[in-house]
Order: structure tokens, then sequence, then C-alpha cells
């Protein structure tokens, strides 16, 4: 098959990495990729207009397009292929509201009787501030439309929730703060059925034991012990079923990967976002593991397969994978860029697999070129085995300014030991 693969973050290195195995694929072709896609795959420059990508793959005759941000499906990407006949893993427009707008997804939960927390959606600073007497402290406060997993803000007191107010709004979710594990749940979807992959764990803030800012993700583990096969049948009956179902009702039906951000509390799981596609970085630790049937799935989502989502297979590695994300100086609020990069072949001579996400070549130097530069990925016998191979190759790298958390999978490690 030729694959048309539209990204350039750590993610979609992630999934060409993935592809590139399977001998199905003879040629993937990015747009726009990366340095370290472009090992991979032939990498072509982004169109001005999203009509562009259809252009592109009718013209090289791809098989089919898979997209990794958000942002380019929010704006539709998936409705210009449909009015083409052309294969893509991705929802329409409409259905990518889900992720578009956290005001949308709420009422949506509401609709499909989806657990979540309560919550109050508002469209103005003034209506925003007076709902704050409605929650107890410490609350949630999320912007409504898409800011690259930065648009949360858990406020311990008033003055904070005020600030992340006038900085996150005008339109915004303001939620009670859930109690439990947080877990990042990926399924795929057809339209009508919905095939879940292994789970995996994200460590959103900047900074060791989840403190700082929140970021677009600093790390992330996936082990087979994070859900319970009785928990992720729990999770499929009551959150992704009926969010495929209820697309369906509504005229919307929903293809490609549905990401459920999950915390389990005690009183099961509730949802906390909805994403339209795969996580970043727990694509790089999942697709880790996964050692056979992605593109498989791929094509039953884009409907080139009919086999039902019952008999499809993943095949993953029993060894748990860990990703560390090595960050810019000054990210996530000023990211810096222009810095050298050493050590990735050092690193990756250990084992491990050093995902692009912020890089570009400069001459013949690789420099950083975003907030998040590198995720560094390796698997281990066990979990602290998984952990100690992934840290072990992150300290062969350097780039000036270079910072990472030191706990990526220590909760987990915890919870088992």
């Amino acid at each position: 098959m030729k694959l048309l693969l539209i990204g350039g973050g750590g993610r979609e290195h992630a999934l060409a990495w993935r592809l590139s195995h399977d001998p199905r694929v003879h040629q993937i072709l990015a747009v726009p990729g990366n340095p370290g896609i472009a090992q991979l795959a032939q990498c072509l420059p982004a169109p001005k207009e999203i009509e562009g990508y259809a252009h592109l793959a009718e013209a090289e005759r791809v098989d089919l397009t898979v997209v990794g941000p958000e942002a380019t499906l929010v704006a539709g990407i998936a409705d210009v292929f449909a009015a083409r006949g052309l294969p893509i893993v991705g929802p329409r427009r409409k259905a990518a509201q889900l992720e578009g707008s956290k005001i949308f997804a709420k009422r949506f939960f509401e609709r499909a009787g989806i657990p979540t927390a309560r919550s109050h959606q508002e469209a103005g600073y003034q209506a925003a501030l007076d709902a704050l007497n409605r929650f107890a402290y410490p609350l949630v406060i999320k912007a409504d439309g898409l800011a690259a997993g930065k648009g949360v803000t858990i406020a311990s007191n008033a003055a904070e929730a005020k600030e992340a107010v006038m900085k996150l709004g005008p339109a915004l979710v303001i939620e009670e703060f859930l109690e439990g594990e947080e877990v990042s749940f990926i399924g795929i979807s057809n339209g009508s059925e919905v095939f879940p992959l292994a789970a995996s764990q994200d460590h959103k803030r900047v900074g060791d034991g989840d403190r700082g800012p929140n970021t677009g993700g600093m790390g992330a583990y996936c082990d087979g012990r994070i859900l319970t096969p009785a928990q992720e049948a729990d999770i499929v009956d009551r959150v992704m079923l009926p969010a495929i179902s209820q697309m369906a009702r509504e005229g919307t039906p929903f293809t490609g990967f549905l990401y459920a951000g999950l915390m389990m509390t005690a009183d099961g799981p509730k949802v906390l976002e909805f994403n339209v596609r795969l996580g970043d970085p727990e694509t790089q630790a999942l697709l880790h593991r996964m050692r056979a049937g992605f593109l498989e799935l791929l094509e039953f989502s884009a409907g080139l397969i009919t086999t039902p989502a019952a008999r499809l297979r993943a095949e993953y590695s029993p060894e748990p994978s860990v990703c560390v994300v090595l960050a810019a100086g000054g990210y996530p609020e000023h990211p810096r860029t222009g810095d050298a990069i050493t050590g990735i072949d050092d690193a990756e001579n250990l084992g491990a697999t050093a995902f692009h996400a912020g890089t570009k070549l400069a001459g013949q130097r690789l420099v950083t070129a975003g907030g998040r530069v590198l995720g560094v990925t390796a698997s281990g016998a066990d979990l602290g085995g998984a952990i100690e191979a992934a840290y072990a190759a992150a300290g062969r790298i350097h780039f000036d300014g270079m910072h990472y958390r030191r706990d990526i999978g220590a909760k987990g490690l915890k919870r088992w030991s």
C-alpha cells in the first residue's frame, strides 16, 4: 500500500515508524514530516489550502491517508476527501467538534449519557466568573477551543480561578475536580463499531510530581496492567460505544481515532475530555508496544475492509513501553529554538527509539524547532526496566536548555510494586 501521512510531530513519527514495519506498506508520503520521519518516508511541503491534500492524494494515487493533528481534522479535511471518494482515517468536521469545542463535547456527553464531571458552560467572562461560585475548590477551567493540550487550569482558590478565566476565556467549561487515576483510552471506529487499543497514561504537567503548568504532554507509558479486562469492557460499554452510537443517531457518524481522557473514580470511569485523534505522546508508547495489526485497524476505520471489530486483532509485546519527552528551554511558556541536538545515535544504540517532535535541519545540523523536541521511547521486561532504559537513553542526548520529567511511569511502578 501507498500511504499519505499528514503531520510533522512525534505522533506522526511514531505512526510512520510503526507502519514502515508492515510488509504491505511499500511507500509512505509525509506532509510535512520532520527529519526523523524523513528516514522512513518521502517528506513533501504542506499545501496552503486543505484541498491541496486531496489533490496530492489523487496525483500520487495514494491508497489511504492518515491524519495526525487535530487542527487539520477540525478544519474538515475528512469532508474534502469524502467528497472525492478518497479513503482517510479521521472524522468529518461536525464529528470533530468533540475536540474542537469543549462546550459541544460536554453537551454531547449529556445527550449520550456518558459519565463525566459536573460542569457549567459559559460564553462570556462575567458569566464565567459568576459561575465559579457554584463549585468547590479545587475546580477545573477549560478553554472551549483547541489549545494543544495547554487550555486547562486546575484552580485551588478563587484568585487562581479568576486568573484562569481571564486567560482562557471568554468561552469556557468550568467543572468539578475529580479524584482518581487518570487513563488515556483510545479506540478506532468505522462509524458503527469501535475497536479498543491498549490503555496508556500521560503526564501533562511540566514538572515532577505533577507540578507546574499543563503542557502537551511530558511523557507516557503503556503497560498491560493499567486497566483490568473488566475495566476495559466497562469503558467500552459506558463511554466508547455510547459515543459512537449517539454520533450515528445525530447524523454525524464518527470514524477514526476516538481518544477518551478518563478519570477512574470510585464510581467508575468518568470522561475528562474527548480527542478525535491519537494522543501525543501516548502514541509513541502505544505503537512502540504494538507488534502487528495496526494497518488492518486503519483499513477498518476507512472502510477499506468489512471485517467486524470483534474479529480484528492487535498484537502487543508483553513488555511495557515508556516515552520520555525532552523539552526545549522555556517550554511550555516560551520555548527556545535553534539549539543543536547531539547524542541521538548513542541513545538509539542502547535500544531506544527517539521520535522527533520538534526538530529541523539547519544545514547539516539537527536543531530544536519546537517545545517538545524528542520523545525517547524504550521497552523493558517490566515497567521498571522500561523506565530505566528510557532514561538511560535520554541521558545520552543533549541540547542547550533541555529539560524533562524524571518521574514518567513512577505512579505505575509504585502501584504495582
